[in-house]
């Protein structure tokens, strides 16, 4: 008896998608969700859909300085433009991915709902997507695909990987499952989404291109909105010959000549689309993406290649039920990859391409945090995210702070203070985790050349820590801001300061509590930055283990003498924080006033006190104290545990950045010292804990900068790089 149309069509689409993942020539025939399963998997979509990508944009600006992105996208290869899937239900967004999103250099914004949407049509009559049912749409890694029943024996795939750091590939494969003969056309279809304002409304002028459409931009320097330089491209083009016609802000793409489908044939339609910045990347680009489309086939298996390296890398030694978690994880830091462009030197990854002044710049604290995550799947990228910070570290005689040799500025953009970058910020640097995160790196990748590359840099930096911070010459160092036009008021330097610890708004830099700043200077007078009026115990925790992180990058260089001194200096530092910043009576580590060396016990308990435990600086009675805190719920062990402020203190805010949300690095910390004083069972049930109560975070939701303690709502920016980098060595701890 032969099957009725509908179930040879359901058949067929099931081994194409196969087909479509892992084409013919890719060798086995496995989808990717087999090839994604964990070891002793069973589901064939353990990985799809980690993080929900389905949404549009209402507007072109996805949102504002307070407000996220609402749609989560996905990127690849350090990209400057991103997509999501169309919404479930609303056809005006079918037959083509969401967006894109792209960055104006510094700030995201949508280029349109849908710009490049495939439509069909047989006799003049346009075919109906949904004609056979609701659409599939699913985010795999790697990958968006979307699948699609016209009904009447027709159905399509689309599906969208990166091709290179500035190029999206887009396949369709549109399938005949009937018995007769389909003659059909093909068009696309776009409309830009302008934005509202001057002089950023004008910044966009489509355009016909030779084998498809484009979008050209003026040059825009709106400092806090939009920057552009006039050379910026958007160009989608077509493998096969196309005319396009365009009408105002909308365009349509046809096919040149129909296709006619025998029964059981399939015909690929495949196009990329390239965002790029500059005349003579356009250019490369051009070049690039004709050898794409001259084999599609062969990005795909080099795409699903990577990814199948990606996911077992983040996979490994991680329990089964957090698999999906450290995927989402992977996906997350993939989607901020960004790739050098401007004055960004190296690949590097963002804070988040979600919120407005995370997406286009690299932050030396989060930069130490993420390569440690992204070193369990890329070590390559991982290097290169160093030196994208190091790029731009104070060299020696340099002529605009030549007193801030060695120092690492907080953050660095696309453009630097010259080309009227006004997110460049030199006015602090972060807390010292450089060496840590190089040793991270290189136990996974194992390029001594990159240790011989960063060492002296390493040094220097930490050098320029007691030349610059230490206001007393006593070993312990304050947190302080640089001599810099922008710190030009005790209350600006103050600010800065907090910056420079990355815990801003944390209570113990409240000016009302008595924080303030001193000067430093030079043995010749000269003005060489300011200090806080307390040395802080996260800081010299940090400083301690980079001194013996570094004396074992030296010992591995053969530096004998230099890993000797370092070894020493390390001792040296954890001795000072462990008898003076430590407070017997109340079981906890603290800040202390400089000059006086008081234990600031008033300003209440912070997480920053256990960092000493993950530095190893703590005695055993010491940690176990410390211990007692972090498991007490009145203390630490709130609902979702681990929290920036004890839930005892009378500055404890739950909502309120640094004064009481769960920052996962902070956690990660806590919990990594635990387990380093032999806690290992009680940081494994605080652990589960806070995954189990971080909002989304083991299902389809985007992993925050933040969370509420007290109910684990997610707070703050979404889809938050640093977050997802140190998830990574939480879920798979000891691995």
């Amino acid at each position: 008896m032969r099957p009725p149309p509908r179930a040879l069509f359901v058949l067929a689409l099931v081994l194409a998608l196969a087909c479509l993942q892992f084409p013919a020539d890719a060798g086995p025939r496995v989808t990717a969700r087999t090839a994604h399963e964990p070891a002793g998997g069973t589901g064939r979509d353990r990985y799809d859909d980690v993080l929900d990508l389905r949404g549009a944009p209402v507007a072109a600006l996805p949102g504002d300085a307070q407000d996220d992105n609402p749609v989560n996208v996905f990127a690849d290869q350090g990209a400057w433009h991103a997509y999501a899937l169309p919404a479930t239900g609303a056809p005006s967004g079918y037959g083509g991915f969401t967006g894109p999103l792209y960055i104006a250099q510094e700030y995201p914004w949508w280029l349109s709902t849908a710009f490049s949407r495939i439509g069909l049509s047989e006799r003049g009559r346009t075919l109906d997507l949904a004609g056979g049912g609701e659409p599939r749409f699913t985010s795999r890694p790697g990958s968006l695909f979307q699948a699609y029943d016209l009904g009447g024996g027709l159905g399509f795939t689309l599906e969208l990987r990166y091709a290179t750091h500035r190029t999206a590939l887009v396949r369709a494969a549109v399938r005949n499952t009937g018995g007769v003969p389909r003659t059909l056309r093909a068009d696309w279809t776009g409309t830009l989404l302008r934005p509202a304002e001057e002089p950023l409304r004008q910044a966009l002028s489509l355009m016909a291109a030779p084998r498809g459409v484009a979008v050209g931009f003026a040059k825009v320097r709106a400092a806090d909105d939009f920057l552009t330089d006039g050379t910026e491209r958007f160009e989608v083009r077509h493998a096969d010959p196309v005319r396009t016609t365009v009408n105002g802000d909308s365009y349509r793409t046809e096919l040149a000549r129909p296709f006619t489908l025998a029964p059981g044939a399939q015909r690929s339609l495949d196009w990329t689309e390239s965002y790029t910045f500059t005349t003579a990347e356009h250019t490369a680009e051009a070049t690039a993406t004709e050898r794409v489309l001259a084999d599609a086939n062969r990005t795909v298996r080099a795409v699903d290649a990577r990814w199948r390296g990606y996911v077992d890398g983040v996979t490994a030694g991680v329990p089964v039920a957090e698999r999906r978690l450290a995927v989402k994880a992977l996906e997350t830091l993939v989607t901020n990859w960004r790739s050098a462009a401007g004055a960004l030197a190296h690949d590097g990854i963002t804070p988040s391409v979600s919120y407005k002044w995370f997406a286009g710049g690299f932050w030396a604290w989060d930069t130490w945090k993420q390569a440690v995550g992204t070193a369990r799947f890329d070590p390559a990228l991982a290097r290169t995210q160093i030196r994208s910070v190091l790029d731009h570290q104070v060299r020696p005689g340099s002529t605009t702070r030549p007193q801030d040799a060695g120092m690492i500025p907080d953050v660095v953009f696309y453009n630097d203070p010259q080309r009227g970058g006004t997110n460049w910020n030199e006015r602090n640097s972060k807390p010292p985790l450089g060496a840590w995160s190089v040793w991270q790196v290189y136990r996974r990748g194992g390029d001594k050349d990159f240790l011989r590359e960063v060492y002296p840099k390493l040094a220097a930096y930490e050098d320029w820590w007691y030349r610059n911070r230490d206001h007393d010459h006593n070993g312990l160092a304050e947190y302080g801001a640089t001599v810099d036009p922008a710190n030009g008021s005790p209350a600006q330097q103050r600010l800065a300061a907090a910056w420079e610890s990355g815990m801003d708004n944390a209570p113990r830099f409240d000016a009302a509590l008595g924080t303030s700043v001193v000067p430093n200077r030079d043995g010749s007078g000269r003005l060489t930055g300011y200090s806080l009026t307390q040395e802080s115990v996260d800081l010299n925790a940090y400083l301690a283990a980079d001194q013996r992180y570094l004396a074992m990058i030296a010992a591995e260089l053969g530096k004998r003498s230099a890993a000797d001194a370092w070894h020493a200096r390390a001792a040296t530092t954890a001795k000072a924080v462990r008898e003076r910043m430590y407070d017997p009576a109340t079981g906890w580590f603290y800040d202390t006033a400089l000059g006086t060396g008081t234990r600031l016990t008033d300003r209440g308990r912070g997480i920053e006190g256990a960092i000493p435990l993950w530095a190893g600086l703590a005695s055993p009675a010491q940690a176990t104290a410390v211990r007692q805190r972090l498991l007490d719920q009145d203390e630490f062990a709130t609902a979702m545990p681990l929290p920036t402020v004890a839930r005892s203190s009378p500055y404890f805010s739950a909502r309120q950045y640094w004064r009481g949300p769960v920052w996962l690095d902070q956690a990660y910390f806590a919990l990594a010292g635990l387990r380093g004083y032999g806690f290992g069972r009680d940081a494994d049930t605080l652990a589960a804990r806070l995954t189990a109560g971080a909002q989304g975070l083991l299902g389809e939701g985007p992993i925050r900068e933040n969370y509420d303690p007290l109910t684990g709502e997610g707070l703050k920016a979404s889809n938050f790089s640093w977050s997802a980098a140190l998830l990574l060595p939480l879920l798979a701890a000891g691995s």
